[in-house]
């Protein structure tokens, strides 16, 4: 017999399986022998066993998937050095600042020629041109959460000054900066200087905060040169008051900001910007139609009408301000007294083919009438430039004492290219041009920074460059007339000036009424493409090419994209 032992174990096995039944699957019962002891005798019995099957569920719980950040990615073929306010002066560099600070006082979106309120929200001029009053904002925050005050401006402008840095010229003749309260900024300058709103428009003059850049060895005053030790942390961060905050710069490949929740005119409609270094105006093409930026800015002028016929593709086209001029030496010594002849002069402009360089030049492209830029207040425009006659040129060869011409070299950067202007191809271009006066020009071809030492030392008798505006206003093209930076390059002193452009100059550096300013400005350009030793021969325009997609883009030479402006 079975023991009672047994039994009841037999009876709880049978009760458990019945309670696990109703919440398990059902089980599969299994017969399984097994030797026991029945009053002292091993007998073999057989019994249903029932395996427990237990089943593990996982319960996945949704989790929340952050969205993909929006993101604008820019190409842009790097030149800067620095992203320091107070140290930097190069085009990608504004175009970073643009995104990152602010100044008192900048451009219109879309011009150079109006000057609008930023951080400040009003500026008077005293009737003397000497004292410049900003009234400024109130409320505007920092990156850091600090607000922006009067003392900041000082700080950062007087920081600045002493880093002597490339863009310090800029605040030449500023005798003092005074906050007589927290939200006032009085500018004194030595001289009355009517260029000196356009010239606060750049990122020099952007206010920085003042005590975070301190906490990271910021230092202002006249000697911020020697004791300044913030440049490397203002390469990585931003302590300004714009739309988007720097988070990283590689050099040569990439920088990357983003979005201020508390910028004061409201946030911008992107999280992210990338500028990416894509130094090739044919592989930012290509990169741009392959979808991989959403902004390319520099493209040429004979890249514009594939770009055009692309559906998915816009081009923005503008008028930029870099001038391309052959430099004619005043010094006789140089030439044997060819280039300072102003017969010679005129001759090499009437013997230049203006429209073929056009051709080569493409885009939106104009021959200007002078040294200064259309567009510029009291340029002259292309109208009134010299159109060519050949026998004009010859007329005044021969009066000059070169019937049948002359042999002469000409210097020039190769391998070099800006604004799509190739300077190989067009310093060809003129050569041949001059030949059909019976001037045979020997092109002389150097490495970029030999020839500039040479050019910068006024050193080269006939030579062919190209200058970009130092600041957007009439007033940076004094520095092509007699002692200029430029005008000491062709060796115009004021020995070898007449007294009528040096009266001229004088009188264009201090007259602050814009309609006296354009009328001396006419009178210095009727000069200059008469008897300047300078032959302005092309001012070529700016193409930005942008996805379909991008909503708002306005062009502006000053920074050439406010991604702040931008949308999807």
């Amino acid at each position: 017999m079975i023991s009672r032992k047994w039994l009841v174990l037999l009876s709880v096995i049978a009760l458990a399986s019945l309670a696990l039944a109703g919440c398990a699957p059902t089980p599969t019962p299994q017969v399984v022998k097994e030797t026991v002891v029945v009053a002292g005798t091993p007998q073999v019995v057989e019994k249903v066993v029932t395996q427990e099957v237990v089943v593990k569920e996982t319960v996945v719980v949704p989790q929340e998937v952050a969205p993909k950040p929006k993101e604008l990615v820019i190409g842009a073929g790097f030149d800067q050095t620095t992203l320091d306010p107070g140290r930097a002066f190069e085009i990608v560099a504004g175009m970073v600042h643009k995104a990152t600070y602010n100044t008192l006082v900048t451009w219109a979106d879309d011009n150079v020629s109006e000057i609008v309120p930023d951080l400040a929200e009003s500026w008077t001029v005293s009737e003397d041109g000497k004292v410049f009053t900003f009234k400024l904002r109130k409320g505007v925050k920092f990156h850091s959460g600090n607000e922006m005050t009067a003392a900041d401006v000082k700080w950062s402008w007087e920081r600045a000054m002493g880093l002597k840095g490339n863009p310090s010229f800029l605040f030449d003749g500023v005798v003092s900066i005074d906050t007589p309260d927290d939200y006032t900024v009085v500018v004194t300058k030595e001289k009355p200087d009517p260029a000196f709103l356009a010239k606060s428009t750049f990122f020099v003059f952007a206010v920085l905060d003042s005590k975070t850049v301190m906490e990271h060895g910021g230092t202002s005053g006249p000697d911020a040169d020697q004791t300044d030790k913030a440049e490397e942390w203002l390469n990585q961060n931003s302590a300004g008051t714009g739309p988007f905050v720097l988070k990283s710069w590689v050099p040569e490949t990439e920088v990357v900001v983003e979005k201020f929740p508390d910028y004061w005119r409201g946030p911008a409609f992107f999280d992210r910007v990338i500028y990416r270094h894509i130094p090739d105006a044919a592989t930012q093409k290509l990169t741009l139609e392959a979808g991989d930026i959403d902004i390319a800015t520099e493209i040429k002028g004979d890249q514009v009408p594939a770009l055009e016929a692309n559906p998915q593709i816009k081009v923005i086209e503008g008028l930029g301000t870099d001038m391309f001029f052959l430099l004619c030496n005043m010094n006789p010594d140089l030439t044997n007294g060819i280039m300072s002849d102003e017969r010679v002069r005129m001759a090499i402009r009437y013997a230049i083919d203006y429209e073929g360089i056009l051709s080569l030049v493409g885009g939106s492209a104009i021959t200007p009438a002078t040294i200064v830029p259309y567009g510029f207040m009291g340029a002259w425009g292309p109208d009134r430039a010299i159109k060519r006659d050949l026998d004009k040129a010859k007329q005044l060869l021969a009066e000059a004492g070169y019937p049948n011409g002359f042999d002469i070299e000409m210097e020039y950067p190769t391998k070099f290219a800006r604004s799509g202007v190739d300077f190989d191809i067009i310093a060809e271009k003129v050569q041949a041009d001059l030949a059909e006066v019976g001037i045979n020009v020997t092109l002389k071809p150097g490495e970029l920074m030999t020839v500039l030492a040479r050019y910068r030392a006024g050193e080269e008798g006939f030579s062919f460059w190209m200058w970009g505006a130092d600041y957007y206003d009439v007033s940076d093209y004094l520095e092509f007339l007699p002692e200029g930076i430029v005008g000491l390059r062709a060796q115009w002193t004021d020995e070898r000036a007449d007294q009528e452009i040096k009266d001229l100059r004088d009188a264009a550096a201090v007259e602050m009424d814009p309609k006296k300013r354009a009328e001396i400005w006419s009178d210095i350009q009727a000069y200059m493409q008469m008897k300047g030793p300078f032959v302005p021969l092309v001012q070529p325009g700016k193409a930005i090419a942008i996805r379909q997609w991008v909503k708002g883009y306005v062009f502006n030479e000053a920074w050439k994209v406010d991604p702040y402006l931008c949308a999807k």
